[in-house]
């Protein structure tokens, strides 16, 4: 069944609490909120307390943010809307995946799921979006998410670790360009070289499907932090 549709304000806080959990150990504040939607945090609190009172979502001032199965139902349906637009408009569109996070953000309030349905089908059924992300079913449904047991930051991997990119925050077109840059995209393997404090850079080396390696590369920790990394079981 079809999520009820919302306001629009409505969607955007559900799928940015959603969003925020779906990193291992996220959450979000209501500053961060704040700062994401260009309103002031008292604004933002006044919007919680009705989501809670509707109960779309579990809240008390100062406390963690949670998402009721209602709540969640709906955030579902928007991000799943999001991230196949997204994925459309790079695929079919031929914008960069620098661009779409915003064009999307604009979109998803508007086209019904019956259109995205249908693009969805057009692109094959893709899995996930041009940053790693997952795309839920039409059903709600989502693919496993990451764990903290196996994946990590790009930041934060131990030297000679292996690891494929899984999902690469969207928030920050400048970060995508500048990962874009020095190819650390959805898919790339990665060996972390060495973590360079002094720098503010991690050293990373790409590998080949064959085990040939390009690099090494350093990346600005900033940049890093973005980059979730799915690590291999073992060392190269």
């Amino acid at each position: 069944m079809a999520a009820p549709r919302v306001s629009s304000m409505v969607e955007d806080y559900l799928s940015i609490i959603w969003k925020a959990q779906e990193w291992p150990g996220g959450s979000v504040s209501t500053n961060e909120i704040a700062a994401t939607q260009a309103v002031t945090p008292s604004s933002v609190s006044a919007n919680l307390k009705k989501l809670a009172r509707d109960g779309l979502i579990e809240y008390e001032p100062y406390g963690r943010i949670d998402l009721t199965t209602a709540g969640n139902e709906i955030a579902v349906a928007v991000v799943r809307r999001h991230r196949v637009l997204e994925t459309y408009l790079v695929e079919r569109l031929g914008f960069g995946w620098d661009q779409v996070h915003l064009e999307a953000d604009v979109l998803e309030h508007a086209v019904s799921d019956l259109v995205v349905d249908r693009m969805h089908e057009v692109l094959g059924r893709p899995s996930h979006d041009p940053h790693g992300h997952p795309i839920p079913h039409a059903d709600g449904s989502i693919e496993q998410r990451l764990g903290t047991d196996s994946a990590a930051l790009l930041s934060e991997m131990e030297p000679s670790a292996v690891g494929q990119v899984a999902s690469i925050s969207d928030h920050e077109p400048a970060i995508l360009r500048y990962l874009e840059e020095r190819r650390i995209v959805f898919g790339a393997r990665v060996r972390l070289e060495d973590r360079n404090p002094a720098a503010g850079s991690v050293s990373v080396m790409l590998l080949g499907p064959e085990g040939e390696t390009a690099g090494p590369v350093e990346i600005a920790v900033g940049a890093a932090s973005a980059v979730w990394v799915e690590l291999d079981t073992h060392r190269a």
